[in-house]
């Protein structure tokens, strides 16, 4: 499938962002499967580091009493594959790129993988064409309208992940225990372990049952991932 003019039209409106060199833009959207001379693989590692930047400068904004350990889980729940390919999806991503034949018959387009290594290599393009500002301006108004931005919410997704994960790999889901409660009524720490089956993969601690539940979900994440 080859990029045509009002495809990118299209995009461009999605994005309220026009282009200026269509030669970047076509690698941005090129897949490697279609084995061009080019593809978005190195503007997919430019795009991950920018949107890295991008991402965390809201947050510590937005954030200002919120200490680095917080912040970074927060950013964590943002930059990854699974969010990146919700903000693909938003735009119609996968209608612009281009793939193989036997790519696209196998679903190709709607890839989370695909599709979220396409979007950090657009953000790439608009860095490289237009800066950092620019980059903001599109990518900020899209995800302000797919996620709400609240301490709450984005350290949530460790345990949604996490329990999708187990799900899809070992058929059940974690359960977490409480191991220990201390301290007074008003500056309260819990402690929390996470098992899968029969197996306990980590502990976390925090001000509440929650926030305990999501440490320890974000570590276990780590630990399966990293296997």
């Amino acid at each position: 499938m080859c990029m045509k003019v009002k495809d990118i039209a299209l995009l461009e409106k999605k994005l309220d962002y026009v282009f200026k060199n269509r030669e970047l833009l076509r690698e941005a959207l090129t897949h490697k499967s279609l084995r061009k001379p080019y593809n978005n693989e190195r503007l997919e590692f430019l795009g991950d580091a920018v949107l890295d930047l991008v991402v965390a400068e809201f947050l510590y904004n937005k954030f200002f009493q919120k200490n680095e350990g917080i912040l970074s889980k927060m950013r964590a729940s943002l930059v990854n594959e699974k969010s990146f390919y919700k903000l693909a999806m938003s735009i119609h991503l996968g209608d612009y790129i281009n793939l193989s034949i036997s790519e696209d018959n196998n679903g190709g387009r709607l890839k989370a993988s695909l599709l979220s290594d396409a979007f950090e290599a657009i953000m790439a393009v608009i860095y490289i064409e237009s800066g950092l500002n620019e980059v903001k301006r599109v990518f900020y108004p899209i995800m302000l309208g797919e996620f709400d931005i609240d301490e709450n919410t984005l350290l949530r997704d460790y345990k949604s992940r996490l329990q999708e994960y187990t799900q899809e790999k070992f058929g059940c889901i974690p359960i977490y225990e409480l191991l220990l409660q201390k301290g007074p009524d008003h500056k309260k720490s819990f402690t929390m372990q996470v098992k899968i089956g029969d197996n306990i993969y980590a502990i976390g601690e925090g001000a509440s049952k929650k926030i305990a539940q999501q440490e320890a979900a974000r570590i276990t994440l780590e630990i399966l991932e990293n296997k």
